[in-house]
């Protein structure tokens, strides 16, 4: 299972878009709401989580995706139980995703400590000692990181990639029309 955490404040199309990406992968996907099953984004977009925080168990994921957007990254980092997933996650050494802000959470526990990651602009300063890249999604690792909303589709296409495999994730592309 992939937990694609939801907090009041996230950037909707940084969740909907790679949870959409993902399920048309046929990956087993949980929204798991943050504070409770209905969160709404940074846009007033309310969502129906699949679960609420107080029903996930850490150790079940396959991967932990981080959305970004204002206040949800400050949001996910207060959460314990976002917190707990992290820490099962870097334990177990199972992928993680973070775009946008979210990637901030990454650094301020020093797991981009020397790998390359990106993030929104303007919070480099919040990947403590990572590599910043240039590029739009990196991945070093088991990490994954994305700039913003306007790669949502590709940070959900690279997961795919890395989880699955690049043909997937080719066939994916070019049934949704990407460039």
């Amino acid at each position: 299972m992939i937990a694609v955490f939801l907090a009041m404040g996230f950037e909707e199309i940084e969740a909907l878009a790679v949870v959409d990406v993902l399920r048309r992968a046929e990956l087993p996907v949980v929204m798991v709401g943050v504070g409770g099953p209905i969160v709404r984004g940074a846009h007033g977009i309310t969502v129906a989580a699949d679960i609420p925080d107080t029903d996930f168990d850490p150790s079940s994921p396959e991967a932990v995706i981080l959305p970004g957007g204002m206040p949800g990254t400050l949001n996910l980092e207060h959460s314990k139980v976002v917190q707990a997933a992290l820490d099962e996650a870097e334990k177990r050494g199972i992928w993680i995703g973070a775009i946008c802000a979210a990637p901030s959470i990454l650094g301020h526990r020093g797991m981009l400590r020397g790998k390359r990651a990106v993030c929104f602009p303007g919070y480099e300063q919040e990947l403590e000692g990572a590599l910043p890249s240039d590029q739009p999604v990196e991945v070093d690792g088991r990490i994954i990181t994305a700039r913003g909303a306007g790669v949502a589709v590709d940070f959900g296409l690279r997961i795919v990639e890395e989880i699955v495999s690049p043909e997937r994730a080719a066939k994916l592309k070019a049934a949704m029309q990407c460039r």
